[in-house]
C-alpha cells in the first residue's frame, strides 16, 4: 500500500528593494500600505507567493501589481525567517534588490487596492518601516555599498549620459564618505570604461560640464574578473557624514 504523506503548509513572502538616483540623491521606492497588518504604514513593497508559482513569477507580479513597474532587473537578496517577522504567524520571506534608473520610467500605479500608493523617497529620509523592513533595507543598502568596490553597479543608476561629478557624489552617498575630486577622476578615467562624449550638459545656470557614457563592451573585455575598487582615495580632511 503506498504511503500517502501529510502536504507542508509553507508561507513566502517577497520585499523588492528598488534603488533609484534622481537629482543628485539616492532614493528607495516604498508603498503605502491599505490592508492590516500595519494599514497605513510605509513599506518595501511586497506580499504573499501563491501556492501555484514560482518565487521569481511571485517577485515580478507583487512588484508589478504594488507599483506598475515591469521588467525590473530584480534579483534575490537574502532570506529572512525569524519566526516572529510576521504578526499572523510564521512568514519566511525572499527580498530582492534592483539599481534602475528613475528617469524614463512610467509614473508609479499601484493596480491592486493592496497599496494606496508607491512613491520615491530618498535614502536618508527613511522613516520607520512594516514588519522587519527596515533591516531587510540595511541588508540590501549593505550589499550594495560592499558591490560598488568590485562590480560597476553605479552606472545601473546614473543616466545614460552623465557628468564625473554626478558619477562621485553617486559614489560619496553610498560609501557616506567625500572622495578627493582630483584622485577619484584621475583613477575613474584610467580605467578606460569611460567614454567623453562632444557633448556637454544643457539647462544649467553654471558652466556645463562633459558628459560620459559607460562603455560595458570595453569594460568587460578589460576586466574580465571583478573591477578593483576599495583604494578609492578620500578627500585629505574629511569625515563621513
Amino acid at each position: 500500500m503506498e504511503t500517502v504523506l501529510p502536504k507542508f503548509d509553507s508561507v513566502f513572502s517577497i520585499d523588492c528593494v528598488i534603488f533609484g538616483f534622481e537629482a543628485g540623491e539616492l532614493k528607495i521606492l516604498l508603498i503605502e500600505r491599505n490592508e492590516e497588518p500595519f494599514k497605513d504604514w510605509y513599506a518595501l513593497p511586497g506580499n504573499f507567493v501563491g501556492q501555484n508559482e514560482s518565487i521569481d513569477d511571485g517577485a515580478k507580479r507583487i512588484l508589478y501589481e504594488l507599483t506598475g513597474l515591469r521588467n525590473m532587473p530584480i534579483k534575490q537578496l537574502h532570506t529572512f525567517g525569524e519566526v516572529n517577522r510576521h504578526p499572523q504567524g510564521r512568514v519566511i520571506t525572499v527580498a530582492y534588490f534592483a539599481l534602475i534608473r528613475i528617469s524614463g520610467q512610467k509614473d508609479l500605479t499601484p493596480i491592486t487596492q493592496y497599496a494606496r500608493k508607491a512613491f520615491w523617497i530618498p535614502v536618508n529620509e527613511m522613516p520607520k518601516l512594516a514588519f522587519d523592513h527596515t533591516e531587510i533595507f540595511r541588508s540590501a543598502f549593505s550589499k550594495i555599498r560592499k558591490r560598488l568596490n568590485y562590480q560597476p553597479i553605479a552606472f545601473d543608476l546614473l543616466p545614460e549620459k552623465f557628468t564625473l561629478t554626478q558619477l562621485q557624489s553617486l559614489y560619496e552617498i553610498i560609501l557616506n564618505k567625500k572622495l578627493d575630486k582630483r584622485n577619484f577622476r584621475k583613477k575613474m578615467l584610467s580605467y578606460g570604461f569611460l567614454k567623453e562624449l562632444s557633448e556637454k550638459q544643457k539647462g544649467v545656470s553654471y558652466r556645463a560640464a562633459k558628459l560620459y557614457k559607460f562603455d560595458r563592451r570595453k569594460y568587460n573585455k578589460i576586466f574580465q574578473n571583478d573591477l578593483n575598487m576599495d583604494a578609492l582615495p578620500a578627500a585629505a580632511a574629511s569625515e563621513e557624514k
